[in-house]
């Protein structure tokens, strides 16, 4: 186990070599987060105008919150699946030894906006059925609805890779990373939950900073605290736009050794461990 978040870490740095030679690979959920933002507001703003009663009054209220909560899923798994096949597309140009651009990975999403839309009313429908279950089956029907949650998210890892580099469906991309999931008994999890570690690790250290920071600056009154929460704040953006790129880049790292067997900027040793077949 030690050895496998050792991996991880090794994994986490070749990914962040790779994002600084890219730096504009961050613009990519930058653009997604701004979107998704904009999206919660388009569809909270309605119900403020016309009033939330619309959604818990009377059968037909329930239909309506259902059929709302649908398509705000769909808009929202949209916008944030085309946000990283494009980031995974320009990564992966990257690790064929090209320099992408923003534009680059734009297009390649662009080319896919049929199955991506698709993926992502799958994902929708995924979502609503495990909400619908989980608000009907108490506390255990929650538990479980949870790990079938989890288990989805697992076993459709490697979907937005297959869709950016196969001209097929988005069922048909679903029933691949599934397979591959199944085959390789997900071994890449192991190193999404050792990069994760290490943001969250990275996430606790600018806390602390940030306390240290608040601690010096409060003898100064507010000319000194409110610029340190502006750099607090902007630190976690930063961080959480760093890691959505290293998770995108690690996507299409281990993707593209899945399909090709070239480990390109990473290390061979690592990327064979995470697809080295169930025993």
């Amino acid at each position: 186990m030690a050895g496998r978040f050792s991996n991880s870490f090794a994994l986490v740095k070749a990914s962040a070599n790779v994002l600084r030679l890219d730096k504009e690979l961050m613009v990519f959920p930058l653009m997604s987060g701004i979107a998704t933002v904009l999206v919660a507001a388009s569809f909270i703003a309605p119900i403020f105008m016309i009033g939330p009663e619309i959604f818990v009054e009377g059968e037909s209220a329930s239909y309506a919150a259902y059929a709302f909560g649908f398509l705000f899923y769909l808009v929202q798994y949209f916008v944030i699946f085309f946000f990283n096949a494009a980031l995974v597309g320009a990564a992966l140009i990257r690790l064929d030894g090209g320099d992408p651009t923003v534009s680059d990975g734009l297009a390649i999403a662009s080319k896919r906006v049929g199955s991506i839309l698709g993926y992502a009313a799958i994902a929708a429908t995924v979502g609503m059925v495990l909400r619908f279950i989980a608000e009907r089956a108490g506390f255990l029907g929650r538990i479980v609805t949870g790990l079938i949650g989890l288990a989805w998210t697992l076993t459709t890892y490697l979907t937005v890779p297959i869709l950016v580099t196969k001209d097929i469906g988005p069922v048909d991309a679903v029933k691949e990373s599934v397979a591959i999931f199944k085959r390789t008994w997900g071994e890449q999890v192991v190193g999404n939950f050792g990069m994760s570690l290490a943001v969250t690790l990275m996430g606790i250290s600018w806390t602390c900073v940030g306390f240290v920071m608040m601690f010096l600056a409060s003898s100064m009154g507010a000319y000194g605290v409110v610029p340190v929460i502006a750099i607090w704040v902007l630190g976690y953006v930063f961080l959480a736009l760093f890691a959505s790129a290293l998770n995108g880049i690690y996507t299409a790292a281990l993707y593209r050794y899945a399909i090709t067997g070239d480990a390109g900027y990473f290390d061979a040793d690592i990327l064979g461990n995470a697809f080295r077949p169930k025993k």
